[in-house]
């Protein structure tokens, strides 16, 4: 597919689920704009938006026609800001597809852009960035869940050695 897409998420952390939407939505388009923003109905953000930003870059470093921005506000105008004609969502499971669909229409109507969904692979179907924060904050392993910078990240958080 030609054209730009974004990929907006809150991203704490990414997590390896992400990075292969990333990886996979950059070999469909010209450009991917991964968009890492703030969303007003989540509180309590483990990374600050600068933190996750730079963690999304140096994830997505060797990728070239990935670029990764901070936003605030609606993602459509980060879009729109950035030249994007399609956005891009990845699907973990059916409990994903109604708030993602609902979405997608609302972002539709709001701006005329579609959305296109990416399955995720079978083996990160469970892994979210919640889930990583509970297990990395009782002390459990992530490393299988996150890339490695994200890894040493959390433990630096954590203060763990």
């Amino acid at each position: 597919m030609a054209g730009i897409a974004i990929y907006p998420g809150s991203f704490d952390p990414i997590t390896n689920g992400h990075v292969d939407v990333i990886q996979r939505g950059a070999l469909l388009f010209d450009e991917l704009v991964v968009a890492v923003g703030n969303n007003p109905g989540k509180r309590g953000y483990w990374f600050d938006l600068e933190q996750r930003t730079d963690l999304v870059k140096t994830c997505c470093a060797k990728l070239d026609n990935v670029r990764v921005i901070a936003f605030s506000g609606l993602m459509v105008h980060a879009a729109q800001n950035n030249g994007a004609n399609v956005i891009l969502r990845g699907l973990r499971a059916l409990s994903d597809f109604e708030l993602e669909f609902r979405n997608g229409l609302a972002n539709r109507d709001l701006s005329g852009l579609e959305t296109l969904f990416i399955l995720t692979e079978p083996q990160n179907i469970f892994v979210a960035s919640s889930l990583v924060r509970e297990i990395a904050q009782n002390r459990g392993d992530v490393s299988r869940y996150v890339p490695a910078a994200v890894n040493r990240a959390i433990a630096e958080k954590l203060g763990a050695p």
